[in-house]
């Protein structure tokens, strides 16, 4: 899976880590496709990864928007036949709004937060179904974070002891999580792996750059996984070290 039949789609792609992912593919000979909902910022990511070698095309692609992403799985159909790789890359982080207590906009803040980071990756990995079913080698990559950990977030002295409870991104990310293992099984005996996977704590834009990691450093194990082997595996949770604590 590096040469330019490769088709690759990253939603998300027009910044911070889903457009070094989308650098990482592409430097792997892989035909990429950018979907973004924002054109202007989609297509100057595309410029800048053609600039720099890529085979890069740019789709419209709210992970909110039905429309959007039936007419890009039609547009990816006709113009391909198939898809081989998907990452799900779009997400959210949320506001102050889904502290608990926070008041009666909870639940609508959580229900946002829970619309791109699931149900968003839900639709649009179900459009592009058929089309990775098409693919020889089919791979799902869903972005999640070390947030989506279970275990991590209810150790009272490990690293989010000291932040504040969130009702949406953390339990987002553990769905999205929980969603990757039900892809995976369904799709085992056709030979399409599908992974959640952490890039750590990287500094984008929805953290307000406060990472420590470079989003080269927090795409790397996406790529990895986008480009696992026949005998990678499926149904997994990981960051660069390895296997991460449900």
């Amino acid at each position: 899976m590096t040469d330019k039949m490769t088709i690759a789609l990253i939603t998300g792609a027009n910044k911070g880590i889903g457009h070094a992912i989308a650098a990482g593919l592409a430097d792997r000979g892989m035909t990429v496709l950018v979907g973004a909902r924002d054109v202007e910022r989609r297509d100057a990511a595309v410029e800048r990864l053609r600039a720099a070698g890529g085979d890069v095309h740019g789709l419209t692609l709210d992970v909110t928007a039905a429309d959007t992403i039936a007419m890009a799985a039609e547009e990816i159909a006709a113009r391909y036949g198939r898809l081989d790789v998907l990452v799900n890359n779009a997400g959210i982080t949320g506001d102050e709004r889904q502290i608990p207590g926070a008041g009666p906009e909870v639940p609508a803040e959580v229900r946002r937060v829970f619309e791109t980071n699931v149900f968003g990756a839900i639709a649009v990995t179900e459009a592009m179904l058929p089309l990775l079913l098409r693919s020889p080698a089919g791979r799902v990559v869903n972005v999640s974070g070390r947030g989506g950990s279970l275990t991590a977030m209810a150790t009272t002295d490990g690293e989010f002891a000291d932040l504040p409870a969130l009702l949406g991104y953390p339990a987002s990310k553990a769905a999205l999580n929980a969603v990757t293992t039900q892809y995976a099984k369904h799709l085992r005996a056709n030979g399409i792996l599908v992974n959640a996977i952490c890039p750590g704590h990287t500094a984008t834009e929805g953290n307000g750059f406060s990472g420590d990691r470079t989003v080269e450093q927090g795409a790397a194990i996406a790529v990895r996984m986008a480009t696992l082997g026949p005998d990678g595996p499926t149904g997994a949770f990981v960051d660069e070290n390895g296997p991460i604590p449900w």
